[in-house]
């Protein structure tokens, strides 16, 4: 059994002034040690929640607010002053997370590029070798990474077809400019992934609000006889937009929903907008699920169902006004 220690009572809500570790600043378990802090006691915080992983071997006190300079002083506790910080991990320090859904429960190795050619040979990051430009490389808190452009260019070549379009998506929303991106594009003919950017490049839009949007988006693309979705799409009432449908078509009537418990946490108010599009605005509405879309889920036989379904019905009979009495 560990022995108690004065500043870890049970009741403790959150590390204070009586921890040697640092409250606002990133660590490494080396540096706990140090402190006094071993490897048991670390987990120990980790487990109890006073303590959170913030890359692989980097951790924070809880109550350390997220924040670009702090993401740029735990990379730089691990990434040599030589290395450029790219593909997911570049994404990460420009605060546009797409990382893969694991990275809940392990960090995954920090990625770089190594300019000192030769491979960096450390458990918690991945490197090699590439081709890059001066312009394609900025510092943020003295960490070299990639810009926000060559990042999106990259991981559109690099992620799978349905990541690469909700990373490109995502940075399109943190400032990359749609014509830059496809300018961009050229200039990687004949590489790796070409092909995939090539052809995702023209479908990247910044309406799109979470990943699994972007991901239902691209399925629903994917799907024969469906006509070209708009993300985000806005339903008027009086002139006003009452709610906006996360991939729909207006001509069709026909709308594809994300419901994650990340992102649709009010149940009611989902099922009563759901029922004022259906009942008052004509709107059929699938919702899928993370099963429907991840990991190796198929929504298109019920997108290309629900478009059928919204075609035969869109001559229906809609009552105005009264039903005569009985």
């Amino acid at each position: 059994m560990s022995q108690r220690v004065s500043w870890l009572p049970p009741d403790l809500p959150f590390l204070d002034e009586r921890c040697p570790l640092p409250l606002t600043r990133p660590f490494t378990r080396a540096q706990a040690e140090k402190l006094g802090v071993s490897r048991a006691r670390l987990s120990t915080l980790l487990r109890r929640g006073l303590v959170r992983q913030v890359l692989r071997g980097v951790y924070v006190a809880a109550q350390a607010v997220d924040s670009i300079e702090l993401r740029a002083e735990a990379l730089a506790a691990v990434v040599p002053p030589f290395a450029v910080v790219t593909d997911r991990t570049a994404a990460w320090l420009h605060m546009v997370d797409v990382l893969p859904a694991s990275a809940v429960h392990e960090m995954p190795p920090v990625e770089i590029y190594s300019r000192a050619r030769s491979r960096v040979r450390r458990p918690s990051v991945t490197s090699g070798e590439r081709r890059m430009r001066d312009e394609d490389v900025m510092v943020i808190g003295g960490v070299l990474v990639t810009t926000k452009l060559r990042t999106a260019l990259d991981l559109g070549r690099r992620l799978n077809r349905y990541h690469a379009l909700a990373a490109l998506d995502a940075l399109l929303r943190a400032g990359v400019r749609h014509e830059e991106l496809l300018d961009g594009v050229r200039r990687f003919r004949g590489e790796r992934g070409v092909v995939q950017l090539r052809t995702l490049a023209p479908l990247a839009d910044r309406r799109a609000e979470s990943p699994p949007e972007s991901v239902l988006r691209l399925h629903w693309l994917e799907t024969p006889g469906l006509p070209p979705p708009d993300p985000q799409l806005p339903v008027h009432d009086g002139g006003i937009v009452r709610c906006r449908i996360d991939v729909g078509n207006d001509d069709l009537r026909y709308g594809a929903e994300y419901n994650g418990r990340a992102f649709h946490e009010d149940v009611e108010s989902d099922e009563a907008r759901l029922g004022w599009l259906d009942e008052e605005r004509g709107w059929l509405i699938d919702v899928f699920v993370d099963a429907d879309i991840f990991p190796r889920g198929d929504p298109t036989p019920r997108l290309m169902q629900g478009a059928s379904d919204a075609r035969r019905r869109s001559g229906r009979w809609v009552p105005q006004g009264h039903y005569l009495p009985q």
